[in-house]
């Protein structure tokens, strides 16, 4: 049993982050995560993301080449409890989630994953002090591993570190055998945005998109960096992939505005309706409702 992912991770909208989620759930098969609500502000009004879960928060299953022992007893009974504490904390029993890892760590204290996880508990768990604690000691024992790395810099994101994240998500980037280089890359760009830092923000996600066009984080950010620069077809182009994949409301609502302003009735008809049947009592109804383009 292996963890992939969890943090992608713009605004505090739970119903995006939601949709976001399960869209990342079909895509990973095996995933190994808990939910981690991130609330992301971006410098422009309508700029507006959070990754889900997606943060990420992950563990992606990379090989992991300075892992010496492996193979012993004690590192196997280790994995053990570390794999029943991560299906405890996906399932959101945390207090039993925290004693199969504090087992874990137990049998093996040179294991860097246990901590790693035990610190998505404690982040799940609003413990931020014993989460840093337990993000600090996984990275003394494998200050390589793009998980913990990946997983350690979105903590400083949603803590009020988002500049101090970002070398993190690189590094996390930095082995050649990690199967998730999306993610970062992604994080990257949310925590570029909480930085101010729109033109990083856009690289990373161009880049994460690149990797992985599915991603509806990264696309949706683009749409909305595209059409707050009043590039409407560029816009289109990535809102169109996600609505099309996966609608919500939020990027529905992108969506009516981009071909508002591009003049395309039916196409703005089309996203319209299916907003007012899909979510009638989210604010994107009501705001269609008044006819709200710029509000």
């Amino acid at each position: 049993m292996r963890r992939t992912e969890t943090v992608w991770s713009g605004f505090a909208w739970v119903a995006w982050m939601a949709w976001v989620l399960a869209a990342m759930l079909a895509g990973c098969g095996a995933f190994k995560s808990a939910p981690d609500p991130q609330v992301i502000k971006s410098p422009a009004p309508e700029m507006q993301l959070s990754t889900s879960n997606a943060n990420d928060m992950s563990h992606s299953g990379s090989v992991d080449i300075k892992d010496r022992n492996p193979d012993t007893a004690e590192r196997k009974r280790a994995r053990l409890h570390m794999e029943l504490g991560t299906s405890y904390y996906q399932d959101g029993r945390f207090p039993v989630a925290l004693d199969e890892l504090k087992q874990a760590i137990a049998a093996d204290g040179t294991f860097a994953e246990p901590y790693d996880m035990l610190a998505l508990v404690y982040m799940a768990l609003g413990e931020k002090a014993l989460a840093q604690q337990s993000f600090q000691r996984a990275l003394q024992l494998d200050p390589n591993s793009s998980d913990i790395n990946n997983n350690y810099g979105w903590y400083l994101c949603q803590n009020g570190s988002p500049k101090e994240a970002i070398p993190y998500f690189v590094k996390a980037l930095q082995n050649p055998l990690y199967v998730q280089p999306a993610k970062p890359l992604q994080n990257a760009g949310v925590c570029s945005l909480k930085a101010n830092d729109l033109a990083a923000a856009e690289d990373y996600f161009q880049r994460s998109f690149a990797i992985d066009p599915s991603g509806p984080v990264s696309a949706y950010n683009l749409a909305l960096i595209f059409y707050n620069r009043k590039e409407y077809a560029r816009a289109e182009f990535y809102v169109t992939l996600v609505n099309k994949a996966n609608p919500a409301p939020e990027s529905l609502w992108l969506g009516i505005r981009i071909e508002h302003k591009l003049g395309k009735k039916p196409e703005e008809a089309s996203l319209s309706t299916m907003l007012e049947h899909n979510a009638p009592a989210s604010r994107e109804a009501e705001l269609l409702s008044r006819h709200a383009y710029d509000e």
